[in-house]
């Protein structure tokens, strides 16, 4: 899934001020991939850079968007047909408000999901932070358990272009850029971290 503003399809695209969300297929592991079909297109607010999310069931997906206008929070769409319908874009909660969503499942059945900050009254804002909750969650438009700074980034705002994995005993790794040394050019930082270390940070006990 993608998002063009009117720039990419054309050699002289120009940005029209609306934003369109793609979606493309692939029944080949990534070979080759079906051509792009329009899922979403407005103009009120700007919904890019899609992170996909299945349900714990399987049977729903959604999408956490980024809010590029910033305008509103970032918002949510679903899809209980694998992608061949969506619902309406929604908007999200402040504490799941942010830019490049990458999520993973706990193996005590919640979500751990990496951003970057973009909430418009936070301490942590443009900083690479993470948000702690279940799916019930997000369909509920719930704020979740907690959330986490991962780093302090020195810059305004360029930072946490965010790869997430689970590893086989449970370890989070994320991985991203950032500015995290004042006066320092921005590099690649690894975080590796449990759920059960980021539950006793937060003074909060262990599981869902």
């Amino acid at each position: 899934m993608f998002h063009d503003d009117g720039r990419f399809f054309t050699e002289d695209g120009k940005n029209t001020g609306v934003f369109t969300l793609y979606q493309t297929f692939s029944g080949d592991g990534g070979l080759s991939w079906s051509a792009p079909e329009v899922i979403w297109s407005g103009s009120d607010v700007h919904l890019c850079e899609p992170g996909m999310i299945r349900s714990p069931d399987g049977k729903t997906l959604a999408i956490l968007l980024r809010e590029n206008a910033r305008r509103k929070n970032s918002h949510v769409m679903f899809s209980e047909d694998e992608g061949k319908t969506w619902s309406e874009p929604r908007e999200l909660p402040g504490a799941l408000t942010g830019d490049r969503h990458t999520a993973v499942s706990t193996p005590d059945g919640r979500l751990f999901i990496s951003f970057r900050d973009t909430t418009r009254k936070s301490e942590t804002q443009g900083d690479w932070v993470a948000w702690v909750g279940t799916w019930e969650d997000i369909v509920e438009g719930g704020e979740g358990r907690y959330r986490v700074r991962l780093k302090d980034n020195k810059h305004r705002w360029d930072c946490a272009y965010p790869g997430v994995e689970m590893l086989a005993d449970g370890t989070i790794v994320a991985v991203t850029h950032g500015h995290w040394e004042e006066g320092a050019e921005p590099y690649i930082l690894a975080v590796h971290l449990t759920m059960e270390e980021l539950d006793r940070l937060a003074g909060m006990s262990t599981g869902p």
